[in-house]
């Protein structure tokens, strides 16, 4: 007899007749009991004595050691934080350290006036065609909602010319739109036309831009969603919504004759900060905001275009193709998807690098993360240049060596959902 210091039990994989534990992996029944893994037969073994001479354990110890319960020590408790370098939001961690999403990342904004708006934008589509549906709005912002209604300088003259109060009817200087000063005093903008008028829209608020309500009277309607019969009503739900609404509580589903006093929904619809940095310079010549693209392509040259990308200041690849473009998600539903790119919901914050005819077999559409910086830089190595335009406009030529440095704006285009 050999004393070991343990006592090896039987069980009844080993030996039906003598054992009387099975096999289990449970923390209970494993410190004392056997299982099988692999094909073969593990014992865990508690204390007592094993007689060498003996193939299978004496069973000595009391009976109650096999269903012996272990005490764990609790869980540390935790913090988990979501951040993106400007804001940071708690999520739901619950006491036994899971993890779980405290809100869904893509909800819709609520917006509330502080006080009811009094100066509001009205543009519409190029040509005369939509005349008589502007001067119809325009009228009853004036009139009926007593508001102040600035207008672009060629629509100025032709409410002038219709009888319009022109008291409370303003316009603006090219130079206004360069500034800041200009979405400093409106409260929001009403869009007559197709998606092209949003995009307008875009183009006038270098910066900030306020709310825009657009009314569909155009060909292309991905962006206006609201009906024109009913503008009266529309509009007198963005100016008199939310004005019993005291805190971010919506529970009280109150409906006021004037309008949903809840709130107005809103959707951030992304742009693109675009600076062009031309070769030997370090400072950016121009500076677009981008509601749709950017598109670099060959433009009348019979060479494929050579652009090289970088993200972060590293070297990706080398794009031969007709050309590229980069999309913010609204975009994402225009040339990029003539194109080959996917279609990306405006709640989803990305970009979308699209290239255009490539010139290889391993160079397919890519959806990068919002916090991305890109260069786009023609070669010095390049057969031709290329051109670049910003939402179809400000078209221009770039020489060797000449990049385009793309990131996220942080001022996106609040656009107003229908109700």
């Amino acid at each position: 007899m050999k004393q070991l210091g343990f006592n090896r039990r039987h069980c009844s994989a080993c030996d039906p007749q003598k054992g009387y534990l099975h096999g289990t992996t449970s923390l209970t029944q494993a410190a004392n009991g056997c299982s099988r893994r692999n094909g073969r037969r593990r014992h865990v073994i508690a204390r007592g004595t094993v007689n060498s001479d003996e193939q299978h354990p004496v069973l000595t110890a009391p009976l109650r050691d096999a269903h012996r319960t272990l005490s764990w020590p609790q869980k540390s408790s935790l913090f988990l934080f979501r951040t993106d370098g400007m804001s940071c939001s708690r999520e739901l961690v619950t006491g036994t350290g899971t993890f779980r999403f405290s809100h869904p990342s893509t909800q819709q904004h609520l917006l509330v006036w502080r006080d009811r708006p009094k100066v509001v934008m009205v543009i519409k589509k190029l040509g005369n065609e939509l005349l008589p549906e502007f001067l119809e709005v325009v009228e009853y912002l004036l009139e009926a909602e007593q508001m102040h209604v600035v207008v672009e300088p060629a629509m100025y003259e032709e409410a002038a010319a219709a009888g319009l109060c022109m008291e409370r009817l303003f316009t603006f200087t090219p130079e206004e739109c360069g500034r800041s000063g200009l979405a400093d005093h409106i409260d929001f903008v009403v869009c007559l036309g197709g998606d092209g008028v949003i995009l307008h829209a875009s183009s006038l608020f270098r910066q900030h831009i306020p709310p825009v309500v657009s009314f569909h009277l155009g060909s292309m309607g991905f962006l206006t969603n609201h009906p024109y019969p009913d503008f009266k009503q529309e509009l007198r739900q963005v100016i008199y919504g939310c004005q019993k609404l005291a805190t971010c509580s919506i529970d009280s589903q109150d409906m006021g004759p004037s309008g949903n006093s809840l709130g107005v929904m809103i959707t951030l619809r992304m742009r693109l900060h675009c600076a062009i940095v031309r070769a030997g310079q370090t400072q950016p010549e121009q500076v677009y905001e981008v509601l749709n693209e950017i598109v670099l392509d060959r433009g009348s040259n019979s060479f494929l275009t050579n652009i090289e990308a970088y993200i972060q200041g590293r070297f990706i690849t080398r794009v031969q193709a007709d050309g590229i473009m980069l999309a913010t998600p609204t975009g994402s539903t225009a040339y990029s998807v003539a194109a080959g790119g996917s279609m990306v919901h405006p709640n989803v914050q990305a970009i979308l690098l699209t290239p255009i005819c490539p010139h290889s077999l391993n160079f397919r559409p890519i959806v990068l993360p919002d916090y991305v910086e890109m260069e786009l830089r023609v070669p010095a190595s390049a057969r031709v240049g290329a051109w670049v335009c910003f939402d179809g406009k400000q078209r221009q030529e770039l020489q060797r060596g000449d990049s385009v440095f793309i990131k996220m704006s942080k001022n996106p285009v609040p656009t107003i959902n229908r109700a």
